[in-house]
Formats: structure tokens, sequence, C-alpha cells
């Protein structure tokens, strides 16, 4: 199973040549991740804060010559941007499927930010109240358990048998 590069799409022939083709690798996903992180883009003064590691070393791992990092560096960016698995760096499957994950938690938090935004655009008063939330869950109980039992076909019990609460709220039925 030969391995892609980054840089080049065949397997390197030296040792050298595999330093070399790693590297590129290294710097390669490093600014794909801080381009596309959920909470970036992060720029290379704030992603060398979050990791506490130098701006200078980010940069020089990211250059065509690389860096020579170290595990601890490495362990260090990978946490810094909530990516717990190390290999994210080193191995393309692990690189790939953090990517898909990353991908969704993306999407999640826009379709969250679209649905809070129609929220506010319409809003409506909200129950203040213990009484009144309380009056709202005992209505919507009983209306399921209407439905419930309609859909059984057996009649429907009232609301002041199921709950003590107060009678039902009006329906527009």
């Amino acid at each position: 199973m030969e391995k892609q590069y980054a840089t080049d799409t065949s397997a390197p022939s030296t040792l050298d040549d595999h330093v070399h083709a790693t590297k590129a690798d290294i710097a390669a996903r490093l600014r794909y991740i801080r381009r596309h992180h959920p909470e970036g883009p992060f720029s290379l003064a704030k992603l060398a804060d979050l990791a506490g590691v130098s701006k200078r070393t980010l940069a020089a791992v990211e250059s065509d010559e690389g860096a020579n990092l170290t595990i601890e560096t490495l362990v260090k960016l990978a946490h810094s941007l909530g990516i717990h698995r190390c290999a994210y760096f080193l191995d393309d499957q692990v690189f790939q499927q953090v990517n898909k994950e990353l991908e969704f938690i993306r999407e999640l938090q826009k379709s969250r930010a679209q649905g809070l935004a129609l929220r506010s655009s319409h809003a409506t008063p909200v129950a203040t109240s213990t009484d009144q939330v309380a009056r709202l869950l005992t209505g919507i109980i009983d209306a399921a358990a209407q439905a419930r039992d309609s859909l059984r076909g057996a009649p429907p019990t009232s609301g002041e048998e199921r709950h003590a609460s107060g009678p039902l709220p009006p329906t527009n039925t």
C-alpha cells in the first residue's frame, strides 16, 4: 500500500526523501487545519499562543524546508486544536477522518447559527413563570396522549383524569 505525499505522489526513494516528504505533509496539514478548523481560521500567532509554541517554530514547520518537530510540539499543536489523534499530522487516513469530523462540526455550527438567527428574527414572548411552563407542558402531554389514543382507536380520556394540575388548554379542532 503506497502512501501519497502532499508534494509528490510517488514513494520516496531514500531516507532523506522520506524525511522531506513527511515534513511537506506536516506543513500542508498544518496549513490546512489553520485555514479550515471550525474555530478558525487561525493565524500563526494565534495558533502559537494556543499551543504554547513559538510563532517562529510554526513558520518553520510551514516553510518549504520544514522543521524538525519534537513529538511534544506535534502533541501540543494537535491538542490545542481539539484533535486528540496526534497521527493527524503524520497519517493520511487519520487526517481524512478527522477532517470529516471537523467538517460535520462546522456544518452543525452553521445550522445552529442559522436557527438562532431565524428564531431571534421571529421572536415571540417567552413563558416567564413556572406556572405558565407547567401549563404548556401539561397541554403538550395531554395532546400527545389524545393523539396516541385516537391512533389506537380508543376513545380519548379527558385531561382532568390524567393530570390534576388543571383543565386542558383550548384546542383548535
